[in-house]
């Protein structure tokens, strides 16, 4: 008996070293992740349950621009990577896998991890192998993850970024809609509009001279959605690696905004602009009280009207000219 009960003092004492649940009702379930723009459901269990999070790193063609042709280095085959979302509290197993065809190493470090390298040291991955590290997510927002594999700077700019998502322990305020977007910058060896496979210039990432600006540039391509009257949110990411973003939905201003990703802090009221840092997010939340497109942009302009940073919110429904309406005055139609 004495035995026993040495063994199981053990076995808690162990369990309460690393983390593990000790209960019987912690949940056992494996994390949704999607693909930009779609985001995963929101998380209405309480927090404290095993998570399990697998990714893969891949080196992969894509397109970068119309005609242009770029190798981006990802988690999952997508840039961004896939959303991961869990729950303050819960308690995390994080596996990455190297695909056996990359040409480098990889690994991940998730600004939500709390730990040495955000687990990059931990899964610091061949080609072909695998890695893996427990974590507990102890603190909400919303946070970027990246490589962190050397020459790190390489490996970010080539695509190695996404968002992972910590859900408070209320949840946040219910919306109709919720996209996910990360911009990033591009350095090729070809100037901007060059037509053809481009590799990456070093040279012009150290002088921070981006020769393409994007928003989820291997998404699949289409517009994002909302109806009139509907709340929108949208989780934005900065992968970078060099440039802050001053991210803007033109025709509209934020009701809400998440600064940094902090959901436990108060929201900021009535923003036109918010700054986003390499490495950051944002949460922006906003009604659609009109129909028609709303760009969205990186408001450092050129980065979007010559660069690439733009995107594209349709909004469909009746018009509403209590709260806008064209007035035939003259325009570029003039004459017509």
């Amino acid at each position: 008996m004495a035995k026993k009960y040495f063994f199981g003092v053990m076995l808690l004492i162990g369990a309460m070293i690393i983390g593990t649940p000790t209960g019987s009702d912690a949940a056992d379930e494996v994390a949704k992740l999607t693909t930009a723009p779609e985001v995963p459901p929101a998380i209405t269990r309480p927090g404290g349950a095993n998570v399990t999070v697998e990714l893969e790193t891949t080196e992969v063609k894509g397109q970068l621009a119309d005609g242009v042709e770029y190798t981006y280095w990802t988690f999952g085959g997508t840039v961004p990577g896939p959303m991961i979302r869990v729950k303050v509290g819960d308690n995390i197993t994080f596996t990455l896998k190297n695909s056996d065809a990359s040409k480098n190493p990889h690994s991940i470090d998730l600004h939500a991890v709390t730990g040495p390298g955000g687990g990059a040291k931990a899964t610091l991955t061949l080609p072909g192998g695998k890695t893996g590290f427990f974590f507990k997510a102890l603190n909400p927002g919303l946070y970027v993850y990246h490589c962190a594999a050397p020459h790190i700077p390489t490996h970010i700019a080539n695509g190695m970024y996404g968002l992972i998502l910590v859900d408070p322990e209320k949840g946040l305020p219910k919306v109709d809609k919720e996209y996910y977007i990360v911009q990033g910058d591009f350095y090729t060896t070809g100037n901007t509009g060059e037509k053809g496979a481009q590799g990456f210039s070093v040279e012009k990432a150290r002088a921070e001279q981006p020769t393409y600006v994007k928003f989820n540039p291997m998404a699949t391509p289409g517009n994002l959605k909302a109806k009139v009257g509907e709340k929108v949110r949208l989780y934005v990411g900065n992968g970078g690696p060099n440039l802050t973003s001053a991210f803007h939905v033109i025709g509209e201003i934020f009701d809400t905004v998440y600064q940094l990703g902090a959901v436990g802090s108060d929201p900021a009221k009535n923003v036109q602009t918010t700054l986003i840092p390499p490495g950051g997010a944002a949460i922006v939340d906003f009604k659609v009280d009109v129909p028609g497109n709303y760009i969205l942009v990186d408001h450092a302009i050129f980065r979007a009207i010559d660069k690439g940073a733009v995107g594209i919110l349709e909004v469909a429904g009746p018009d509403v000219p209590n709260v806008f309406k064209p007035l035939k005055t003259g325009g570029a139609d003039a004459g017509h």
